[in-house]
C-alpha cells in the first residue's frame, strides 16, 4: 500500500470507526478508486449506505467485497442483513447459511477477516514496544503479526527496524527486501534498507537504495536527507 493510500485508508478507517460516515465516504471510495480489491472498504461503505436505507448501493458493495473473499464473515453477514431488509429472504438465508460455514476454523486455517485483526493488533503492540527500546518483545510481536497476514510491507519494514536495533543486520536484510518485493513503491522499506546497508560499511549499495527510494517517491524526504549527508562525506 503507498503512503498516500495508507493515509486516505487509516484516515476513512478512523472517521468511520467514529461515526462520521459522511466523512469517511469521500476518503474511502477515493481509495477503492486506486485500490478496487479492498473487500473492508468494500464492506465499510456497504454499512454507510445501509445506515441510510440505500440497500441496493449496500447490497452491491457487500457483494463485491465478498466476491473478493468469500471467507469475510462480516461482509457476508452485512450482506444477508441487507438482502432480509429488501425482502429477499430465500437469498439472505442462503447467504447467512454459506457465511456460517465459512466461519467455521479448521486445525490449519483461520478467517482472514479475523486474522487481519489479530495481526493488526500485533502490529500496533510491536510499535509500542518498538517506540521504547524493547526490541525483542516488538520482533516477537511483528513475527506473530506476520505469521496471521505475510504481506504487509509495513510489518516486515518494522521488523527489520527492529532486528537491526538488535545487532540481527541479516536478517533485518532479508525482512526490508521482502517488504520491497511485495510493494516496490513502499519507500521506507528503501530508506531502511540503505541505512542498513551504510551500517554494514556498504556505502554504494546504501546510495543506491536512497537514489531508488527518491525516484519511487520524490516526497521521500529521509531519502533525500541520507543522500545530501552521504554526498557531504
Amino acid at each position: 500500500m503507498s503512503d498516500s493510500i495508507q493515509e486516505l485508508h487509516q484516515e476513512g478507517t478512523r472517521l468511520f470507526e467514529e461515526g462520521k460516515y459522511s466523512e469517511a465516504e469521500p476518503l474511502l471510495k477515493e481509495v477503492l478508486m486506486k485500490r478496487p480489491n479492498y473487500a473492508d472498504v468494500l464492506n465499510k461503505l456497504g454499512i454507510i449506505h445501509n445506515l441510510r436505507h440505500e440497500l441496493e448501493a449496500a447490497r452491491d458493495y457487500f457483494q463485491k467485497a465478498v466476491a473478493l473473499n468469500p471467507r469475510y464473515t462480516e461482509a457476508s453477514l452485512n450482506l444477508a442483513i441487507t438482502l432480509n431488509e429488501m425482502g429477499e429472504f430465500e437469498q439472505s438465508k442462503d447467504v447467512f447459511t454459506m457465511a456460517a460455514q465459512e466461519a467455521k476454523p479448521t486445525p490449519s486455517s483461520l478467517d482472514p477477516y479475523a486474522a487481519g485483526k489479530l495481526a493488526n493488533e500485533h502490529y500496533k503492540v510491536g510499535n509500542i514496544y518498538l517506540d521504547v527500546a524493547m526490541y525483542e518483545d516488538a520482533v516477537l510481536e511483528y513475527r506473530k503479526a506476520i505469521r496471521l497476514q505475510p504481506n504487509f510491507p509495513d510489518v516486515h519494514t518494522k521488523l527489520g527496524i527492529a532486528l537491526r536495533s538488535l545487532g540481527n543486520i541479516e536478517e533485518a536484510i532479508v525482512h526490508f527486501s521482502k517488504a520491497k518485493d511485495i510493494n516496490d513503491k513502499y519507500g521506507p522499506a528503501w530508506v531502511q534498507l540503505g541505512l542498513t546497508y551504510y551500517i554494514k560499511g556498504l556505502t554504494g549499495l546504501a546510495f543506491e537504495e536512497w537514489e531508488k527510494a527518491l525516484n519511487q517517491n520524490p516526497n521521500l524526504k529521509q531519502a533525500e536527507t541520507y543522500l545530501k549527508l552521504l554526498k557531504k562525506d
